[in-house]
């Protein structure tokens, strides 16, 4: 099932002060942007950000990234057309809209609004409203509203990508939201528990407020992994998914590749899951032969499944040859493709141990690694 968020970053949000569009004001030492993304991160297949014409800054940013860009509209439902029609021809089924905002969304909001589209065409979280709710005129209290029923809406508001494409060009404008669209063409919306630490960021105490949730929020955890293969026959070695010609070739049970090998136990470390040869019994004849790509895919999205994503990987290896130097870079392209993550968060390099050791003695290859997970 391919899945897809539309994040609308295309406001000018100056309510919030500071001076510039309130998407691009630090927050906890990032930009609030930089938050929003990445909780969408390991959770979603495609990332569409919807971005000011105008923005030229960000364009220039984000222009060949690993996200889609589509131009804003010239109100918010125009910009979310324009997402949508950035996903065109992707065969996406599922689609989450979200506020660039609101980036103290948490993964378990995002895992239960996609999990509703299973069953659903459409769903969103709201909060149940439990204070009186008064009307008022001049700062005078006029009445009181009923609030039975009543639910405060949030994002991301999830739809099958068919149905809310259809809504959106039969719909006239002016919703309040993609959910007030929706139900304009007759889809059924089933409401997801909200939270109450979902804020969107509107006024400029709000940023106070959302350093506070991100700050409590914050679990890192670090693991490390280690992992050592034997040289054998053969005509060329596997580091870190890349297939490098040698005289000699790696034992293992799997492909060998002791890289991706200590990447993958750093991971579950972290995740405090134990290791490979857990997930991965070297008695079971399935794995013979198999692929580390399919070991390392596991970690990541154990990873996500936790409720975790990945800041950064760093992977040494040791031996004398093959030299890893020519090859680091096409490493580092190669283990960001296949855990999701920007080529920068990936570091791969080696040292050799000075002729000392069954390194030294060329006997082998040994790989050390450190992964850092932080709580989504």
């Amino acid at each position: 099932m391919t899945t897809a968020a539309i994040i609308v970053a295309a406001g000018r949000g100056l309510r919030a002060g500071g001076g510039i569009p309130k998407q691009w004001r630090p927050l906890a030492g990032r930009r609030v942007a930089d938050w929003t993304i990445d909780r969408f991160r390991h959770q979603v297949d495609h990332i569409v950000l919807v971005l000011s014409q105008d923005d030229q800054t960000a364009w220039d940013e984000f222009l060949g990234s690993d996200l889609l860009l589509a131009k804003g509209g010239s109100d918010r439902a125009g910009s979310v057309r324009n997402g949508l029609d950035a996903l065109d021809g992707l065969g996406i089924e599922h689609v989450l809209i979200h506020d660039v905002a609101r980036p103290c969304v948490s993964s378990q909001t995002i895992a239960d609004v996609l999990t509703a589209l299973t069953t659903h065409e459409a769903a969103a979280p709201g909060l149940t409203v439990t204070d009186a709710l008064w009307t008022g005129d001049e700062a005078v209290v006029t009445g009181t509203q009923d609030r039975t029923g009543l639910f405060a809406a949030q994002t991301p508001q999830g739809f099958r990508y068919d149905a809310i494409v259809a809504a959106h060009a039969a719909h006239s404008g002016g919703a309040a939201d993609d959910v007030e669209v929706a139900r304009a063409a007759g889809m059924n919306v089933v409401i997801v528990p909200g939270d109450a630490d979902n804020i969107k960021i509107t006024r400029p105490e709000d940023f106070a407020r959302a350093e506070r949730v991100l700050g409590t929020d914050m679990d890192v955890r670090l693991g490390n992994g280690y992992d050592v293969h034997r040289f054998g026959d053969g005509d060329h070695v596997i580091l870190c998914g890349v297939k490098i010609p040698h005289h000699r070739g790696l034992q293992g049970h799997s492909d060998a590749d002791v890289g991706m090998h200590a990447v993958t136990d750093a991971i579950y470390g972290a995740l405090a899951q134990g290791d490979i040869g857990q997930h991965f019994p070297p008695s079971d004849p399935q794995w013979k032969g198999a692929a580390s790509e399919i070991f390392l895919r596991h970690a990541v999205e154990l990873s996500v499944q936790m409720g975790y994503s990945i800041s950064n990987v760093d992977c040494t290896l040791v031996c004398e040859y093959p030299k890893i130097g020519p090859h680091a870079s096409t490493m580092r392209e190669e283990m960001a493709r296949i855990m999701g993550l920007r080529v920068d968060q990936i570091s791969v390099k080696a040292t050799t141990s000075e002729r000392l050791g069954f390194t030294g003695r060329s006997e082998g290859i040994a790989s050390l690694a450190t992964a850092c997970l932080v709580k989504s």
